[in-house]
Formats: structure tokens, sequence, C-alpha cells
């Protein structure tokens, strides 16, 4: 099957991520077509995958743009829709990655009549959606998707509660390479000095609880939860906040700092911004943590920590739910609470042979649930089935 992949995004995000190891595969016929530059398009010539970046600015249209604002874009995106149209002849299937590339992706398959795939790795609510996108996103699909990919039940269950097809929808769980897990740096103080830890905090690496937290700076991410946990752990507890603002979420970095400031926990809490070397500093942390505020539809780096040997306290809601079996594999806490997130850490600090054990069971399980090999075999099966079913239809 030939295949051109839609991404909305120019830069690395968990969606990307996932794309880029599933382009990697289908490499010697497939395109990836992206609506922005930046370092996704980058690593995708890194593994020699072909990649064109296919609009010269920025689509305006926002989750949660209305109607008006969707109209105002269409200027915009037609053209777009033209060109991808016209690229898709040379291929069996359009494979649209993200929100704004199904959009596009569905209406240049009614134009090009070729099979559409849709992979949904987001939850469809008003959470993260305005009503306007979140009707448009399930219509297109119903209407045109043959096959919706979810990446974990939760978001099967809202694409169905949204009005989704319950008949399109599979979920299958994101994969990892297990080889990128297996030779981490064995000595651990020596990055936690490289990091700073023992200048900027003004003590010995060996005696900080390192907590982790892995993700873009965006309120719905709770990096704010997570400090204001700090407050109720011992002095020695510190965070290190891996990740920038994706979508110029300036004003929420600004909060951050001032909410360090007043707390005192300026020595504390440590800013690392964007990292490539994320599994070596997650097994580098005593802990990771996870504070989305909102549903997530899978949660990568609960998985990552896992795989990587170190225990992971997650928020209970979405996705996270089925990747971590609380006190078995890791911890839950409802989400938004600081308190609760400062209990589970003073657990793990406290109670360090517990909390390895913990961390030994869930490496185990996440080898055995999310190998890239797997995966790959299950995303292989159903596109090979759906093209199947279109020829057979048609």
């Amino acid at each position: 099957m030939k295949i051109l992949f839609l991404d909305q995004s120019g830069k690395l995000g968990g969606a990307e991520l996932f794309l880029l190891d599933l382009a990697t595969a289908y490499r010697d016929r497939s395109l990836v077509g992206l609506f922005a530059d930046g370092s996704f398009h980058t690593a995708l010539q890194q593994r020699a995958i072909p990649v064109q970046v296919l609009a010269q600015q920025n689509l305006a249209i926002r989750k949660e743009s209305g109607l008006w604002q969707s109209l105002r874009q269409l200027g915009q995106v037609l053209p777009l829709i033209q060109q991808v149209s016209q690229i898709s002849r040379n291929y069996d299937a359009i494979y649209a990655n993200t929100q704004k590339a199904f959009v596009v992706g569905a209406i240049a398959s009614l134009l090009s009549r070729r099979l559409l795939i849709y992979h949904l790795h987001d939850i469809l609510s008003t959470d993260h959606f305005s009503p306007t996108n979140l009707r448009l996103a399930v219509t297109l699909a119903n209407r045109l998707a043959t096959l919706v990919i979810c990446n974990s039940q939760a978001t099967l269950e809202a694409f169905v509660a949204a009005g989704g097809n319950p008949q399109l929808a599979h979920v299958v769980y994101n994969g990892f390479a297990l080889e990128n897990y297996a030779d981490l740096p064995s000595n651990r103080e020596t990055l936690r000095q490289q990091l700073g830890l023992t200048n900027d905090w003004e003590q010995n690496a060996s005696t900080c609880f390192v907590v982790g937290h892995f993700s873009r700076l965006s309120p719905w991410k709770g990096q704010h939860i997570l400090i204001e946990a700090l407050t109720h752990c011992p002095d020695n507890v510190v965070a290190l906040l891996v990740g920038d603002t994706l979508f110029g979420e300036t004003a929420y970095v600004e909060q951050l700092h001032q909410q360090i400031e007043q707390l005192g926990l300026q020595r504390r809490v440590k800013f690392l911004g964007f990292r490539q070397d994320v599994a070596p500093l997650m097994a580098a942390c005593d802990l990771v943590a996870h504070t989305s505020t909102a549903p997530e539809p899978f949660g990568r780096v609960i998985v990552e920590a896992m795989l990587c040997g170190t225990p992971v306290v997650a928020a209970q809601a979405g996705g996270a739910m089925e990747l971590v079996e609380p006190d078995v594999t890791g911890w839950l806490v409802p989400p938004g609470q600081p308190m609760k997130l400062a209990e589970s850490i003073n657990i793990c600090y406290h109670q360090p042979d517990v909390a390895g054990a913990i961390a030994q069971r869930a490496k185990q399980f996440a080898q055995a649930q999310f190998n890239w090999a797997t995966i790959q075999q299950q995303i292989d099966r159903l596109l090979k089935k759906a093209l199947f079913c279109t020829l057979d239809n048609g």
C-alpha cells in the first residue's frame, strides 16, 4: 500500500513521534506531507523518509475556533486541499495523523477518491475542541473515513460519545522501540551534575529527590499542579520541567515563574526546555509526574517512564487509567489536586523499596504491551483490511 501521511505540525509532539516510527516502516512507499516546517521535518529527513512541506504558513484554525473563525480561513485552506488532492492521486490512501490534517485530508480524499484513514490522537470533547470543530471532525469521519484508529479506549469512547460511528473505530496503543530504552546511562549522578543541580540548588545531587515532568508547557498539562505539590514535600524534593511551548502559550510560562517566585521555590524548580535525550533524563529522575488537568488521550510519557525503570504518578483520567494499575505499576491521583499528588510523591520518597518494586513491574508491563514491533503489525493488518474492503466494495 502506498500512503500519503498528513500532519499539521512542524514540531515534535506525541502524535509526530508516533508518525515518525510509522512512516519509517513505510518509507519506501510513502510521503509525509506537513502543514508547517520545523524539527519534525528535520527528523523525517534524518530517517530518509520522503517528506514535503505543503503549506508556507501555519493554518490559523485552532481547536477552539468557532464557525465564523473557521469560515474566515477557507481562503487559506482551499488551495491546500487542492494540493493534497492532486498529490494523493499517486497513493492508495491518505493517512491523517492530526485534526487539521484530517479535515484537509478528508475533503481531499473526496476529490481524489482515495482511501481515508483517521488516526485519532485526541480526546474529542469540549475540554479540547469547540462544538463546531467537534461536529466537523465527527461528520467527516462518519461520512468519509474507512478506518479510525484510536490511541486508547478513552479516545474511542470519546469519539463514539461525540457521535462517531463505533464500527469505524479500533484501538491501537502507541508503540515504542524497546532498544531505545535498553542501554541508558548507568551513572545518573553525573547527568544530574551536568544539569546543574549542585550549582543551582547548592545541594549534593545524590541527596536530591528529582521529580521529572515531561510535556509541553501548557495549562492543561498541569505543571502548576506539580509546583504547588512541592510545597507539601521535603525541601530536597526538586522538579525538572522538560518541554517548551508549542502553541505560543508564553503567558502560562510567565505564570509558572511567578508561582515559583511567590512560593519561594526558585532553587527547587528547573526549566530544561525541549530536549532530545528524554530517556536518559527520565532514568535520572526518582519519579516522573504526569499532571494533566483534562483527560489525556494516551499518556506517552507514562509508558516512557515505565520503560526507563522510573516510578510514575499519573492523573486519574483518560488514557492514563489504561496504563497504570494503582499501587501495582504506579500511582493514580485525581487531576488538579496538588495535595494528593504530594502524597504519592512522599510515598515514593519515603519508601524507595516499594517504589523500586512498582517500577520494575511497570517496566515488564510496558515492554510486553507497547512493543513497537507488535503495534506496527496491528496497524498493518488494519490498513490491509481497510484497503481490501474498499477494493471489494468498489
